[in-house]
């Protein structure tokens, strides 16, 4: 037998499921609660004086079911079990340096039922460095579609779930957004457990404007559809933010001063790492910079500073096309670049060039 009625209410508590500490919420809905504080379809008058504490989730639906766990003398006494639903936890982890996890988000692992990973080898080795020892699943964005229903069953079957990525906090630039959408509407508990984060530990350490930011995740691979992201954000009063990855950092950066011109701009590379690094300047000294090593690693984060007012008014539009064409960029373009810095349209600016020759 699990547990003798006559226990006193500390033992059965241990017999029947811990109770949460004060202040923490546990990975399932668990609670001991005294049997008058219980509403529901449980009679009272029979437990009085067998068994003064009984396990009652915090959300449930009556049903004719006994838990697993429960000892079989109190299965024969209790007509009515509530069926548990379990939580989806948003686990944020290290992006480099493996002491950047917070204690709450250990112990979440170390307590879910399930560790749902972008890479399940990348997050073993986080898991085995805090001897967390819970089985893992595989979940990204080649299996995301496919995979969600059966997390969501899971869940509803009352399994609590911890969603990590590869590095940061979950859904950023990763997938879980068909999990966390599906799950609300089955009504189940979504919590997040906020951690590191790529974007603001670039923005904060990067001496730029923190008031007011813009995220744009990763800029397209093509050259064409990434000027027009650049294009479209390019008067936006506040500090940008965009990932970027080595082999495209080259391009991104000479679309960069193309678009955005002498606007301030800082790349951050292995954030948190042994081999950190913050360059400065504007996009064509950082293109540059970069230029002149053998090789371009490490993830990166792109940091751009708020527009940078410039008179331009007493230069001629030739000598302003000029400028930029003795600069390297194709004519049509620094015939776009001048008719955007001083709100003429293209046609205006090809106009003034026909009348200064």
């Amino acid at each position: 037998m699990a547990a003798n009625r006559f226990d006193p209410p500390e033992q059965q508590a241990t017999d029947l499921g811990s109770a949460t500490a004060d202040g923490a919420e546990a990975s399932h809905d668990f609670d001991v609660h005294p049997i008058d504080d219980i509403e529901g379809k449980l009679d009272g008058e029979r437990f009085v004086g067998r068994l003064p504490y009984v396990v009652l989730p915090r959300r449930f639906d009556w049903h004719c079911i006994f838990h697993r766990n429960l000892p079989s003398w109190i299965n024969s006494t209790v007509r009515y079990w509530a069926l548990v639903i379990g939580k989806l936890y948003l686990v944020a982890t290290p992006i480099g340096n493996l002491e950047d996890i917070t204690y709450r988000a250990v112990r979440v692992l170390k307590e879910a039922d399930l560790i749902a990973c972008e890479d399940t080898r990348h997050t073993r080795g986080l898991l085995d460095h805090y001897g967390i020892d819970r089985p893992t699943i595989s979940y990204h964005e080649h299996n995301e579609s496919g995979r969600t229903p059966d997390l969501i069953e899971r869940l509803k079957g009352g399994q609590s779930i911890a969603v990590v990525s590869d590095a940061g906090t979950p859904l950023i630039s990763d997938p879980g957004y068909r999990l966390v959408n599906q799950a609300l509407a089955e009504g189940i508990v979504v919590v997040p457990i906020p951690g590191p984060s790529a974007i603001l530990a670039a923005l904060t350490a990067s001496g730029l404007p923190t008031d007011a930011f813009h995220f744009g995740g990763f800029l397209p691979a093509k050259t064409s559809q990434r000027r027009k992201t650049l294009e479209a954000v390019r008067k936006f009063e506040c500090s940008l933010v965009f990932y970027e990855t080595p082999h495209r950092i080259l391009e991104a950066l000479e679309d960069m001063a193309l678009v955005l011109g002498e606007r301030p701009i800082v790349l951050t590379r292995e954030l948190t790492k042994l081999h950190e690094e913050f360059l400065r300047g504007t996009a064509a000294e950082v293109l540059e910079n970069l230029r002149a090593r053998p090789s371009i690693k490490g993830e990166m984060t792109l940091v751009i500073g708020k527009p940078v007012a410039a008179d331009t008014s007493d230069i001629p539009i030739l000598d302003a096309v000029k400028a930029l064409i003795q600069g390297g960029m194709p004519r049509m373009e620094a015939m776009k670049a001048v008719a955007r810095e001083r709100g003429l349209s293209k046609r205006d600016v090809y106009a003034a060039l026909e009348e200064s020759y």
